[in-house]
């Protein structure tokens, strides 16, 4: 038997395991047990390595004005707008127009971002300019989000990567990199399996692979509440259907109903150099889901961000690009 047909039966065989560690993770009695079978998975399987522990340093504080508010995993930022695009435009793609910028065009490898559930290609507006200054940086509003329309198709995981494949087509680009944050992150694994030739390095923020990652707290109403204003008010003014808002959320309600659920076999098949990072704090995902995908993917890095949560990219931009950095290229290739 061959190392990688190895590999794809050795994570067949270890998927369930990863599920059970997973369910034990939501019993608090157990969840001893639960890590150490991460521990032990990590100790005899793959080379992923870990760039920050779970005993990372206690979170910074936020400072406004010099006095010390709310802890930095806590925060919502503001994102500074986004620098003029060397091109910009709508690309027909799959009965949708998807809206799309690029920055350094030429200017080195492509890296295409992808945002997350209720983002749009703004969010991006920290990143762009460190990782332009290396790569040609392309952004994209999904559809249904920031510029681009939504048509009465159901949204999906796969349709969304389908529509990534033919923004690409519609650049002229034979393969990109891609830079994930959340939904934006499960897309490049798709689109790592499934469309090895098209993808050249992986490098997914806050992703899951099942639905069984998702942790089930309940997050702060406080932030959510921001977030969901912002996302709204973003929506009104970007959108070209303004008030189409509640349809949004009822497609991506409907998704997150049903998706993602990848198979960790065929995640055992992927092939591109990868990065699998959280935030120390990530709110959303159990850390036994996060460092099982990681664990999955052969070769795969794992990098924990620290005092971050799910918002990682903008709570601390100068830390998530050290970390985009690492796997991509350019400057400051070290994490942390």
């Amino acid at each position: 038997m061959d190392r990688g047909h190895g590999r794809i039966v050795v994570s067949a065989l270890v998927s369930a395991l990863v599920l059970l560690m997973e369910e034990i993770m939501n019993r608090t009695s157990l969840k001893p047990l639960a890590l150490a079978g991460i521990a032990l998975l990590a100790a005899i399987g793959v080379g992923c390595t870990t760039s920050a522990q779970n005993n990372a340093p206690p979170p910074a504080e936020a400072e406004t004005g010099g006095a010390a508010s709310i802890p930095l995993w806590k925060t919502l930022p503001e994102v500074p707008p986004l620098p003029p695009a060397d091109t910009s435009g709508y690309a027909p793609v799959n009965g949708v127009r998807l809206y799309y910028a690029v920055f350094n065009r030429g200017g080195g490898e492509p890296v295409i971002l992808l945002h997350g559930g209720l983002g749009s290609s703004e969010d991006w507006g920290f990143e762009v300019p460190l990782l332009g200054r290396a790569h040609e940086v392309i952004v994209v509003d999904c559809r249904g989000r920031g510029r681009s329309t939504l048509s009465i198709e159901p949204l999906s995981y796969a349709l969304m990567t389908s529509d990534t494949l033919a923004l690409m087509d519609y650049l002229k680009l034979t393969r990109a990199s891609i830079d994930g944050w959340s939904d934006g992150g499960i897309i490049g694994l798709l689109m790592a399996v499934h469309h090895p030739d098209r993808i050249d390095k992986l490098f997914a923020f806050g992703a899951v692979y099942s639905r069984s990652g998702y942790s089930g707290e309940p997050s702060d109403p406080a932030l959510a509440a921001r977030y969901m204003a912002r996302a709204k008010a973003t929506y009104r003014r970007l959108s070209p259907t303004p008030d189409d808002f509640p349809k949004l959320l009822a497609a991506l309600k409907h998704m997150y109903a049903i998706e993602p659920e990848l198979d960790p076999a065929e995640i055992g098949t992927i092939k591109a150099p990868t990065i699998i990072a959280d935030g120390q704090y990530e709110q959303f995902i159990t850390r036994a889901h996060t460092e099982a995908l990681a664990w999955l993917i052969p070769g795969a890095t794992l990098v924990i961000i620290p005092n971050v949560s799910h918002g990682g990219p903008i709570q601390d931009p100068a830390a998530f690009h050290r970390a985009v950095a690492s796997l991509l290229g350019g400057a400051n290739k070290k994490p942390f």
